[in-house]
């Protein structure tokens, strides 16, 4: 292969749009070997082609298409449902234009952070030079940006301001889905800062935590602290009762110092932590159990050589998701600790704290769905396949819409949960709210977590290879969206808090279930076009109530096993309530109406179907473990 080169000092390349100048241009020429061969003469044609030829993807040139990226819109306008939502209940112009000016931010400068946080993710430094053991946690300049930012916006602090009375837990919820995606999973710290703040206005804003509180709800940057929460040890994460084997050593001031191997922390680099311990009575020994759990507050500090008061970090978790957020093993030995509960109360007073890190859970689902649709929509008016934008594909704009159904119904529940919270830190809750905040927290957890995962990894394919290609972003929503579905509790630990909530209230959550949801279809009367998505959620709420009444008359086996199942029905029913009450107020729209047909043409009620297949029989566990556990034949 014969190569020749030509220089020319300045030309542009157009399409690529990049300027040579004052170096040399490579004017390539080529001829292959088998088209020539000694002794032959070469055609005018083929002198012509070496002399003039320029092969568009030579060296350098690399083609002129270049695939437009999807643009970040402010995510506050870019959401009719939000703004609609809004619009009707809390329709104050200083709300919308905070979350507006913040939707900008999150679009124009957050975002990025959020990116940089995930490309330089925490490292764990355990030794100086000279082997003196410093446990240093690094993190990027963007993380500790975030923190600023969190303290800067109220993202803690308007739940606790509440200056717009029960719907202050709705503004900070909708402030909170905003920024969820591109935070850098810095929502997870302020998750559970939100819940310890949550504990110590339940337990008293008394010292020793009058200061830690006034830090965890400040708007001051300087002042802010965030808080973690250290309850996994290496027996389990759900199960404390068994699993806790950290114990408390009573000290003669009163304090207590923690001796055990917290297994999983989150947000590791916390200014301070909850955690449960068992504690030393005199002989040594402790009380097993739940009833031997008590609930401890720690400040994370450093002595004055510089290390870390009684903690040792073991190793930062290597985790599929969630990287920009430092997880890790830690050693309590001798931390120093205050008791907040009653001894032996601990599991009961961490319940409020459960409340809030579920609900910010969900948010983040429904924000992990919201952004990947906005993403995927405006992806498909910019890609064009076989002649056509994507968006011009009605198979195309199917699947979007289903994504986009999914997203609504999943926005509405985790908007009534945060409702009914405010209504209860207001004072004004029911006993209807109350027995419905508790029933539907771990319904619209479970729920909305594994939806986002089915939702993003659609919106992940939406995008063709690009969705699978790291630097794009995209996949990170995906990894991040499993996590929604483990932390705070798995889809079936979750299933059967279901069913004991409604065996302790004696079967009080699921009247004012039905009782509420019923309501919620009062307005549609008005609009005929409704007709069918009425009728399917009463249909659903009848087969519901039935089931119900069955399975109360059953061995405990049978509701257990059906739990799950449960849980899905009381989502998805409750859900198609929400869609249409949503699409009979004034403002609603033709698409309000839509979403919620759709919504209803789903399986409500799995349960019930489930239930006639036989499903939950008694001989149903064994054929399951028989076929799990199927061995090949020996011969």
């Amino acid at each position: 292969m014969l190569v020749r080169v030509a220089a020319r000092s300045c030309r542009v390349t157009r399409g690529c749009h990049r300027l040579w100048c004052g170096a040399p241009q490579l004017t390539v020429h080529i001829r292959c070997a088998s088209e020539t061969k000694a002794g032959t003469k070469r055609s005018d044609e083929q002198q012509h082609w070496e002399a003039a030829s320029e092969l568009p993807f030579s060296r350098a040139r690399i083609g002129a298409f270049f695939q437009e990226r999807p643009v970040l819109r402010n995510p506050f306008l870019e959401d009719a449902l939000l703004r609609g939502y809004l619009k009707r209940h809390l329709p104050h112009e200083a709300a919308r234009s905070d979350l507006c000016a913040f939707g900008e931010r999150v679009a124009n400068e957050v975002d990025t952070w959020g990116r940089e946080c995930e490309m330089t993710p925490p490292q764990l430094i355990q030794f100086d030079p000279w082997g003196q053991r410093i446990d240093h946690i690094v993190t990027s300049p963007a993380w500790k940006r975030m923190k600023d930012l969190s303290a800067e916006e109220g993202l803690v602090a308007i739940g606790y301001e509440r200056s717009f009375g029960e719907w202050s837990r709705v503004y900070q919820m909708s402030k909170l889905y905003i920024f969820s995606p591109s935070s850098g999973l810095y929502t997870c710290p302020l998750a559970m800062t939100d819940g310890a703040a949550k504990v110590i206005q339940s337990i008293g804003v008394t010292s020793p935590v009058d200061e830690a509180f006034s830090r965890l709800t400040t708007r001051e940057p300087e002042w802010f602290w965030t808080s973690g929460q250290w309850m996994t040890e290496r027996q389990g994460g759900s199960d404390v009762a068994s699993g806790t084997e950290t114990v408390a050593v009573p000290q003669s001031d009163g304090t207590y110092k923690l001796h055990g191997f917290k297994w999983f922390t989150s947000a590791t680099d916390a200014d301070m932590t909850l955690t449960l311990a068992r504690v030393l009575d005199g002989t040594g020994a402790t009380t097993p159990g739940s009833r031997g759990l008590s609930l401890f507050y720690a400040e994370v500090s450093r002595d004055e050589s510089g290390q870390l008061r009684g903690i040792e970090v073991q190793r930062l978790k290597d985790k599929l998701g969630t990287r920009q957020m430092p997880t890790a093993e830690l050693l309590l030995d001798g931390l120093p600790a205050h008791r907040l509960s009653e001894e032996g109360r601990g599991v009961a007073s961490i319940a409020n704290m459960l409340t809030i890190t579920r609900i910010h859970n969900s948010i983040s689902a429904a924000a992990a769905m919201r952004r990947v649709v906005q993403l995927s929509r405006d992806y498909a008016t910019r890609r064009s396949a076989f002649g056509k934008v994507l968006k011009d594909y009605p198979l195309h704009m199917q699947t979007l819409a289903r994504m986009e159904v999914e997203t609504r119904g999943a926005f509405l529940l985790v908007m009534d949960v945060c409702r009914l919270l405010g209504r209860e830190e207001s004072g004004i809750a029911t006993q209807l709210d109350t027995y419905l905040l508790r029933l539907l927290t771990p319904v619209v957890k479970l729920y909305t977590g594994k939806q986002a995962v089915a939702v993003v990894s659609e919106g992940l394919e939406s995008f063709g290879g690009q969705g699978y290609i790291e630097d794009t972003g995209l996949p990170g929503l995906l990894r991040d969206a499993q996590v929604l579905s483990i932390w705070e509790g798995t889809t079936n630990i979750l299933s059967l808090d279901v069913l004991r909530c409604v065996a302790r209230s004696s079967g009080m959550v699921l009247h004012a279930y039905f009782a509420h949801a019923k309501s919620l279809l009062a307005g549609a009367s008005s609009v005929p076009s409704l007709g069918p998505a009425v009728n399917a959620v009463e249909a659903a709420l009848s087969e519901l109530h039935k089931f119900v009444q069955v399975a109360a008359e059953r061995e405990h086996g049978y509701l257990e096993l059906a739990a799950r199942d449960l849980a899905y029905s009381l989502a998805r029913i409750y859900a198609g309530a929400l869609l249409i009450d949503h699409a009979c107020w004034k403002g609603a729209s033709p698409s309000d109406t839509y979403a919620a047909l759709r919504w209803c043409e789903q399986d409500l009620c799995p349960v019930v179907n489930k239930q006639e297949r036989g499903c939950y029989d008694a001989n149903t566990p064994p054929l399951d473990a028989a076929l799990v556990y199927d061995q090949p034949s020996q011969e």
